[in-house]
C-alpha cells in the first residue's frame, strides 16, 4: 500500500513539473490598439503560429486595450515581448529596460509621420491657417500615450504658443479620441475640425476603404519619426533574440503585414528611438 501511495506521489510530482514546465515555456506578447477597427485576430493567430513554429514554443499574442497598458504589463514582467508605439517603447525602457529589437518598413522604409488633417471642405491649408483663429477651432489628438496622435504635434502646438496641456490652450476645445482611426473618423464627420494621426496608420485607412480620403487634406507633417518598436523584456536570451529577428523579417504573410501597414520587418535597436526619447525628455514624461 506504502509502495502504491509512494509511486502514485512520484507520479503526481512529474506531472506537477511537466505542467509548469509548459507553462514557463509560454511566451507572450502584448500589442498596442494602434487602431479601434480593422481584421487583426486572422493577423494575430497567423503571426502565432508562425512565431510558436519558429521559436518551437507556444507563443501567446493579445492586443492590449490601451497604450499604457501594454508598458505596465512589461512592467510587472507579465509579458515577454510587445509592440509598442514609438513614446510607449521609451517609456518602458526607462521604466523595466525592455529592448528594441525589430522594426516595421513601409514602402521599404522604417520612418513614418505625424500629420495633422482637416476636412477638405474647410479653408485651411497649412498650420499657419489653422492656427490664425485657434480659438475657434476642435482639435482632436489620439491616445495620450501616442508619439504621433500626442506627443509630436503637441511639441509643435506648444512652439507655436497654442498649446500647454489639456486644460492650458487656445483651442475652442481638445480631446483624446484613443486611436488614430477614430481621429480619422472624428475629423471626417466633421465633429473636430482637425486632428493628429499616424501617417502610415492614414494611408492605411484610406487605402482600406475605412475613411475617404477625398473627404479629407493633409496641412501639416513632422519630421521623419523611426517606426513601431517590437521590443523584449530585459531578461531575454540571445537566442531568443535572433531566433524572434529572424522569424520577424521573413514574414511575407500579407494579412500580417497588412496588420502592422508594414511592407516587411527589419532589425532595430534603442538608438533608433533617441529622438523620440528627447521628445519625452523635454515634455517631462520621463527622465533623462
Amino acid at each position: 500500500m506504502i509502495k502504491k501511495i509512494f509511486t502514485v506521489l512520484i507520479l503526481c510530482s512529474i506531472f506537477i513539473l511537466t505542467a509548469c514546465g509548459e507553462e514557463s515555456e509560454l511566451f507572450t506578447i502584448g500589442v498596442i490598439p494602434a487602431q479601434t477597427e480593422g481584421e487583426m485576430e486572422g493577423a494575430m493567430d497567423k503571426l502565432q503560429s508562425h512565431l510558436s513554429e519558429e521559436l518551437d514554443r507556444e507563443v501567446s499574442i493579445e492586443v492590449y486595450p490601451d497604450y499604457n497598458g501594454v508598458v505596465e504589463a512589461m512592467n510587472y514582467d507579465k509579458i515577454d515581448m510587445a509592440y509598442f508605439g514609438p513614446l510607449t517603447y521609451v517609456v518602458a525602457h526607462a521604466k523595466s529596460g525592455a529592448q528594441a529589437i525589430i522594426t516595421q518598413l513601409i514602402d521599404g522604409e522604417p520612418f513614418y509621420h505625424s500629420y495633422i488633417i482637416t476636412h477638405v471642405d474647410n479653408p485651411w491649408n497649412s498650420i499657419e491657417d489653422l492656427l490664425a483663429n485657434s480659438e475657434e477651432i476642435d482639435f482632436a489628438f489620439g491616445d495620450q500615450n501616442s508619439t504621433s496622435g500626442s506627443l509630436i504635434p503637441s511639441i509643435e502646438l506648444q512652439d507655436r504658443g497654442v498649446y500647454q496641456d489639456e486644460d492650458e490652450n487656445e483651442f475652442n476645445s481638445t480631446r483624446f479620441t484613443g486611436s488614430h482611426d477614430a481621429t480619422a473618423l472624428a475629423v471626417q464627420n466633421q465633429q473636430v475640425d482637425a486632428g493628429a494621426i499616424d501617417s502610415a496608420i492614414y494611408n492605411q485607412l484610406v487605402e482600406a476603404g475605412k475613411v475617404d480620403g477625398d473627404q479629407l487634406k493633409t496641412i501639416w507633417q513632422s519630421e521623419d519619426l523611426f517606426q513601431y518598436p517590437w521590443a523584449v523584456h530585459k531578461d531575454t536570451d540571445e537566442e531568443t533574440i535572433e531566433k524572434l529577428q529572424q522569424s520577424f523579417t521573413e514574414i511575407e504573410d500579407e494579412e500580417i503585414l497588412n496588420a502592422f501597414g508594414a511592407s516587411a520587418f527589419t532589425t532595430a535597436t534603442n538608438e533608433d528611438y533617441e529622438s523620440i526619447k528627447q521628445a519625452a525628455v523635454k515634455q517631462g514624461i520621463i527622465e533623462e
